[in-house]
């Protein structure tokens, strides 16, 4: 069995963190969705030191090829998470990985810390790129302070740190880099693109927020080229993710250097994509796609 960063996998297909909601998922499929989980490991929803209750609605727009989201991290904060979503997550059939967002170092050493001493969790996501927080932080969009706060939270655990970069910046390259420094095991890249859009019928915007973040297929371009830069400039494996709709479509990240890919808007579709995603994969390098390097795990 493979594994990604100590972390055992069954297949290179995950999810990206607030795209699937497993909880709800299960009490809609019951057991069967643990017979048939569609992803290698799991990334929950963000979570925050407070509980939050996101944004005010619209907090979705469709768009020709994807969606603009603005959702705001809802979640029952760091004591209601361990109390009542961690048990329920952790009887998941794959490893468990715990995303994690504050607004200063402490708070964000409170998180880890806490997940971190947790058996259920395999690994922790640093998200220092929504862009749809006014977290107060530029540690996601400034080298210098994406590697002081790694370097902070790297004695904190034993676990591997997974840094989520922002792609709205000049070169996410450079993060990865600070990223890297500071310790972190692996990155992930890319989060959504910042974005709007007017609704037609009133003239106003069709997100509450004014903005939010777009994702799915339109995105892919983008992200493959973040990807490409980022593999090329670290040594720590990648997490590529940015309209994966196919298998096709993560071969081309494999391709680009992924060590892993995440679905995330096409679960909105099809429940399933990550099962079928994983499938496609396979069967594309057994066809001779397996020709072409791609990100390995290690």
């Amino acid at each position: 069995m493979p594994d990604f960063c100590g972390i055992q996998v069954q297949h290179q297909v995950i999810n990206a963190s607030g795209t699937f909601d497993a909880i709800a998922a299960r009490k809609v499929y019951g057991d069967a969705l643990l017979e048939r989980f569609p992803f290698s490991a799991f990334v929950s929803k963000t979570i925050t030191p407070e509980p939050r209750a996101g944004n005010a609605p619209q907090r979705i727009w469709e768009t020709p090829a994807g969606m603009i989201n603005s959702i705001g991290l809802p979640n029952k904060g760091l004591d209601g998470f361990l109390a009542e979503d961690l048990p329920l997550l952790a009887e998941l059939p794959v490893p468990l990985i715990v995303s994690v967002m504050a607004t200063d170092r402490e708070d964000f050493a409170r998180l880890v810390s806490a997940a971190g001493e947790r058996d259920e969790v395999a690994g922790i996501e640093l998200n220092v790129s929504c862009p749809n927080v006014h977290s107060g932080l530029i540690v996601g969009e400034q080298p210098t302070e994406t590697e002081a706060l790694v370097e902070h939270l790297r004695p904190l655990t034993e676990k591997p740190l997974i840094v989520k970069l922002t792609p709205n910046v000049a070169n996410p390259a450079d993060v990865a880099v600070a990223a890297e420094a500071g310790g972190a095991d692996a990155v992930s890249l890319i989060n959504t693109l910042k974005a709007s859009a007017i609704d037609p019928t009133t003239g106003e915007p069709g997100i509450a927020a004014g903005h939010g973040g777009l994702s799915g297929p339109a995105v892919r371009p983008v992200a493959i080229a973040q990807l490409r830069a980022v593999v090329a400039a670290v040594s720590i494996p990648a997490v590529g993710m940015g309209g994966i709709s196919s298998g096709a479509d993560a071969v081309e990240f494999l391709q680009a250097g992924a060590t892993l890919v995440a679905v995330g808007t096409e679960s909105f579709r099809d429940p399933l994509a990550g099962e079928r995603v994983a499938r496609e994969v396979t069967e594309a390098l057994r066809s001779g796609s397996s020709d072409t390097p791609v990100g390995s795990l290690t």
